[in-house]
């Protein structure tokens, strides 16, 4: 039976509250360990028992983190950085122009200048060089460097690699590996094919943090001095939930602990793209992905690709403030070019009606924005989603999965067939380069390699309810409550609460596509709701002129702070007629 009756809602979706097994777990829960009805049912969800309660709301990282030499090749990589180090060699970083690659690339840079070292940063430029390590920067940084570390990348370059003559290195890596290893001293990637993908979970940025504890065994073992690595988990945290990894596991206490950590303002780079994003209150999972690591990923999309490594490794406040402010005004670039290649992007989507993947390509589309479109189509289609833009014959494309389809190895697949020029990523998201009277067979194959995956995805389009909320009950202490049981993200959604019979006080736009309420329960107090791109959809057009009328809304709570005040807020997803 639907939630509240709600068969079909603004959104077209079916709403589904929690099954009544679940129910009698959660209050089972929430008796045992005294805990908000709604947290437990969290717990519930994730299939947490009385027992395991306690640990699993206070997750710790001497508890969750593995062995880092359970990795292979871990042992020579951690050793030869070590002994670069030390030795005073001529060490180059070459990272990916994303939000993993760039935190990856500080924590590096951090870890040498606590050991005294600099290093060069190589950041491959998005248009001219494209992803990954290529044939001639390689060549060119080993002719100047002992060593060479390839962070988020490198797993697939074997050309690229063996340009490297007479230059050691080591790749820290997470993406998906093929057969055969490229020439490297170490390649460390839970997502080796040899690897068992026990630790597949991790992002690049949570595989070199092992490396650096590795690296801390090595130097104490020497009687030597190791960096605080505690203080480096702000930028593990925020790389986990940026790339979108599984929030499982020991990325939940990467996160937590990260968050900690960043509350603190102790690194001058995200002091300051806190500032220019105006964060209102203590961070969390949901400012990490979608207000801070917009604007760091703004640099490789539409600028200059190493401005956001820069931005989070600086340690001069004043330079970090001038990286953020250039970052910023990036963003707003980027939202405007991604805007225009969205609506075409849309309207090829919707003309061509496919079942099972979402696809549109279109000449001379930035390939700095095509893989936030494709986000936001597979929001819109609640299907895998492919965008490419065209340039001299080559097209360039992004890839956005859905939970239980993996993108990464049908992508990797239609690159051993020859279908594109090359074509890698994990799970939830991927890359490719294909040649433009390539592009319609490449994807009418990419959907019959998903076709299995995605037939088992049965009610896709549903809207999981955790349960009713009251106004008068959406207090900060409930919120932080429920921020124990988190983070709260890939593979860990956020609880999502329905506010039944709610009296719309105003409704009313917030810039170009956002959308702000107030409601209020029968007798209760008033609360603020923002749907994020609402105007974008059906949502938004529907309730701007609700007011006055009674709706049921659906979303995740929020906590902001103003004027030194707390208050909660509605994330609102969903809306339907009372």
């Amino acid at each position: 039976m639907a939630f509240l009756g709600i068969e079909q809602s603004l959104a077209g979706r079916r709403w589904i509250g929690p099954e009544a097994a679940l129910e009698r777990l959660a209050e089972g829960l929430a008796q045992q360990c005294s805990l908000p009805l709604p947290v437990a049912r969290v717990l519930a969800e994730r299939g947490v028992e009385a027992d395991a309660a306690e640990p699993f709301l206070t997750p710790r990282l001497r508890d969750l983190l593995p062995d880092p030499l359970v990795l292979r090749d871990m042992e020579p990589a951690a050793g030869r950085l070590v002994t670069a180090a030390l030795a005073g060699e001529r060490i180059a970083i070459f990272a990916d122009y994303d939000v993993d690659g760039g935190t990856s690339a500080a924590l590096l840079l951090d870890w040498l200048r606590q050991q005294g070292r600099d290093a060069t940063l190589y950041i491959p430029d998005r248009i001219d060089e494209g992803y990954g390590p290529n044939a001639p920067a390689m060549a060119e940084l080993a002719g100047a460097h002992d060593l060479i570390i390839c962070v988020d990348c490198g797993t697939l370059s074997h050309d690229a690699l063996a340009a490297a003559d007479g230059c050691d290195v080591i790749v820290l890596d997470h993406h998906l590996g093929g057969e055969t290893l490229p020439p490297a001293l170490a390649v460390v990637n839970p997502n080796r094919a040899d690897e068992d993908g026990a630790l597949g979970h991790l992002c690049a940025a949570g595989v070199v943090f092992l490396t650096l504890v590795q690296a801390g065994r090595v130097l104490r073992a020497q009687g030597r001095t190791e960096p605080d690595l505690m203080a480096m988990l702000d930028l593990v945290g925020l790389a986990t939930v940026a790339d979108v990894a599984p929030l499982v596991g020991v990325n939940r206490a990467f996160v937590r602990q990260g968050l900690a950590v960043m509350a603190r303002r102790q690194r001058p780079g995200l002091v300051a793209l806190a500032d220019v994003a105006r964060l209102d209150g203590p961070p969390n999972a949901f400012h990490l992905g979608f207000l801070l690591g917009p604007r760091i990923n703004a640099g490789g999309r539409v600028g200059r690709a190493d401005l956001g490594a820069l931005c989070l490794s600086s340690r001069d406040p004043a330079e970090a403030a001038r990286l953020a402010a250039e970052l910023d005004a990036l963003n707003r670039d980027r939202r405007a070019i991604e805007a225009a290649v969205r609506d075409e992007a849309l309207a090829q989507v919707e003309a061509r009606g496919e079942t099972a993947l979402s696809w549109a390509a279109g000449q001379g589309w930035h390939p700095g924005v095509v893989g936030i479109v494709a986000a936001r189509i597979k929001e819109a289609t609640d299907l895998p989603s492919v965008v490419i833009g065209i340039e001299g014959g080559i097209g360039k494309g992004s890839a956005r999965s859905v939970p239980g389809v993996d993108l990464g190895r049908a992508v990797q697949r239609l690159a051993q067939e020859g279908l594109l020029l090359k074509g890698g990523g994990h799970e939830m998201a991927a890359g490719l380069t294909v040649a433009e009277d390539r592009i319609a067979p490449a994807m009418a194959r990419l959907a019959e390699l998903i076709a299995r995956d995605l037939a088992a995805r049965s009610g896709s389009r549903d809207l999981r309810i955790s349960g009713l909320l009251e106004t008068a009950g959406a207090t900060p202490q409930l919120f932080r409550q429920l921020e124990d049981a988190g983070p709260f993200g890939q593979a860990s959604p956020a609880p999502r609460f329905a506010f039944a019979n709610q009296l719309i006080d105003s409704a009313s736009t917030m810039g170009d596509s956002h959308l702000r309420l107030r409601f209020r329960s029968p007798g209760g107090p008033a609360l603020e709701a923002v749907a994020w791109g609402a105007m974008n959809g059906p949502l938004g057009p529907a309730l701007i002129g609700a007011k006055g009328r009674c709706f049921h809304l659906a979303g995740k709570l929020d906590l902001s702070t103003w004027g030194g005040r707390e208050r909660v807020r509605l994330r609102l997803d969903d809306a339907a007629p009372a």
